[in-house]
């Protein structure tokens, strides 16, 4: 089973790539591109006319699942990349596997922080402290604040 994102980065690593819009639209312009990697957000315009330069040079289009950062990411760079362009794709398989099935490039999402406000950590601390003590002589019970 292919993996995009391993892929990308193996591209990256060992192969020869163009990172950015307009990298990229230089490197399909020259004729250097084969294979074109696109976000699943970005700047409209621009993914626009680099869908259509593609399209005109003959390129495969892959549509990453993740957003710009999980791109960068996969890439290595700690910025946002909205799309690559695979120029020589190196030790990678990129060229040559099919990424089509839906869920093979999904990228892992970390669980949304709850963020609380010290009044609302007072209050469930308070809440967490109450006990339940029972009176041994009446066999009630009573609730301790």
């Amino acid at each position: 089973m292919a993996n995009l994102s391993g892929d990308i980065r193996l591209a990256v690593d060992s192969g020869k790539v163009a990172i950015g819009a307009n990298n990229v639209i230089a490197s399909i312009s020259k004729g250097d591109a084969k294979l074109v990697v696109l976000s699943s957000r970005g700047k409209p315009e621009l993914h626009a006319d680099i869908v259509h330069l593609a399209k005109l040079s003959g390129l495969k289009i892959i549509n990453f699942k993740g957003s710009p950062i999980d791109l960068g990411a996969v890439c290595g760079k700690p910025f946002s990349v909205s799309t690559i362009s695979i120029i020589n794709p190196g030790n990678s398989g990129i060229l040559e596997n099919d990424y089509s099935k839906a869920g093979e490039d999904k990228v892992e999402k970390k669980p949304k922080r709850v963020r609380r406000n010290k009044a609302q950590e007072n209050a469930e601390e308070t809440e967490e402290g109450a006990e339940e003590v029972s009176d041994e002589g009446s066999g009630q019970k009573e609730e301790i604040v």
